[in-house]
């Protein structure tokens, strides 16, 4: 361990190396179930020249590597499964460009979700990116590679799909460019109209290579924003009332919701929609329109507007959101995961019933939430329990709710979202295998000796 040490000290910097229980216990784990595991090294590069001599050494040495942003991801995506090196990005955070005309920003693989917030609040205030109701800690990088959803998600997709373009280190330590970068110094398109070769980084989770640049897509930031809120007791009806909200083609975000506390919120479903404008005239059109298109259900008496509160209209406004952390520390242990499968839209009363279920049968604190994507196309479903990590049945007994989901997913035909290792095993032995053929192929290119983030995505 010393040599390797040494080695990557050459690399970077002796204070930018450690191998102390200390620095390892805490890169050993993140807030999530998955058990602990501890790297033999942490080491923090500052250019992509040093991640490319990182990654040539541990090909040398047949050493894991495992890349890492803020580690929020819960489901042990940056865990070090089989030790090795931890690639800690946060000193490369600086943001390369801002193109006004062309809507996106150069960031490098390491600068956080706040850092590009507030930049461009400052700077360039009428455009803003799709930011995801994560801590502001949480790396652009790291959110597109697990196909993170943010306020834009509802209109645009996942923010995977506002990548326009990449720059990465693949497996063997070679630098590559993705997109319109890869022809010019201009970083607007990851493809079109060229093959569009970022899937075999994005979703990957590290195990193909690091994300060394990202430009993502930026958008108009309008002068007002709004929420309002229709509830149905009749978790059949969500999927039509949300198809209605989509067809307006007037909200920026959409959220469903539903729990147990407050009792106000108890057997009820609440479907936040987000709208915004420059003008008081913009909103209230936006505002009628949806209106319009909710009316049969009022007049059916299967539902209606939920006066919001002044005091609650601050924290459904606030981007991200923190409802999801103070849902985290309920029974006071500081512990949370969710199970988030990718669903269409009309498996939400499946998933709604299985939540409730499984909080029954293991008498877990819960909530549900729904974010809808791309227009409808797809929604995320959050199965989200919190527990005390002091309470080892606790503990036992989310895990057993969490393995339940997973198996859940597949059944009603949907995907996982950032898989744990054991989800990633069920969706590559329920694949087509020609499609598991191909993952094969890019991973045996790409990684050929298998040292990043190893136990993710395992299909050789």
């Amino acid at each position: 361990m010393e040599r390797i040490a040494r080695l990557l000290a050459n690399i970077v910097g002796p204070e930018y190396v450690s191998t102390a229980s200390e620095e390892r216990y805490f890169y050993a784990r993140d807030p999530g179930l998955m058990p602990a595991h501890s790297p033999d090294y942490v080491v923090l590069p500052q250019s992509t020249k040093q991640i490319q001599q990182i990654i040539r050494l541990a090909n040398q040495e047949k050493i894991p590597v495992v890349p890492m942003g803020a580690g929020l991801a819960l489901t042990g995506l940056v865990i070090p499964l089989k030790g090795g090196i931890i690639v800690d990005m946060k000193r490369m955070n600086k943001i390369l460009e801002v193109n006004e005309k062309a809507r996106y920003a150069l960031v490098e693989g390491g600068t956080s979700q706040g850092v590009l917030k507030s930049y461009l609040e400052r700077h360039h205030p009428r455009l803003r990116h799709s930011v995801p109701d994560a801590p502001p800690t949480a790396t652009i990088a790291a959110n597109v590679s697990i196909h993170g959803q943010g306020r834009l998600t509802q209109q645009y997709g996942f923010n995977s799909d506002l990548v326009s373009g990449l720059e990465v280190v693949t497996g063997t330590g070679d630098v590559c460019r993705i997109g319109s970068c890869a022809l010019s110094g201009s970083w607007f398109s990851k493809g079109a109209p060229m093959p569009d070769l970022s899937g075999m980084f994005l979703g990957w989770f590290g195990s193909t290579g690091i994300i060394t640049k990202v430009a993502v897509k930026l958008y108009p930031k309008k002068n007002l924003r709004d929420v309002e809120i229709f509830v149905t007791d009749r978790a059949e009806l969500v999927p039509d009332i949300v198809f209605e909200i989509t067809h307006t083609e007037m909200a920026e975000d959409i959220l469903v919701f539903t729990q147990p506390k407050p009792m106000m919120f108890k057997d009820n479903h609440h479907v936040s929609f987000y709208i915004t404008g420059d003008t008081e005239e913009e909103l209230e059109f936006k505002r009628k329109m949806i209106w319009h298109a909710l009316d049969p259900f009022i007049k059916s008496k299967d539902g209606g507007f939920m006066g919001i509160p002044p005091i609650m209209k601050p924290v459904l406004l606030e981007s991200p959101q923190r409802s999801a952390s103070r849902l985290a520390d309920v029974k006071k242990g500081g512990g949370f995961e969710y199970s988030g499968p990718i669903i269409m839209l009309e498996a939400y009363p499946e998933c709604m019933k299985k939540l409730q279920d499984l909080a029954a049968k293991y008498d877990l604190a819960y909530s549900g939430m729904v974010r809808i994507i791309d227009c409808g196309h797809a929604a995320m479903f959050a199965f989200a329990f919190a527990f005390n990590r002091a309470d080892a049945d606790m503990m036992e007994r989310t895990r057993n709710a969490i393995k339940e989901v997973s198996d859940f997913v597949l059944d009603i035909g949907g995907l996982h979202w950032k898989p744990t290792v054991n989800e990633q095993k069920l969706a590559i032995a329920h694949m087509d295998p020609n499609t598991r053929k191909l993952m094969e192929i890019i991973k045996a290119n790409l990684d050929p000796n298998g040292i990043m983030n190893p136990g993710n995505w395992e299909v050789c």
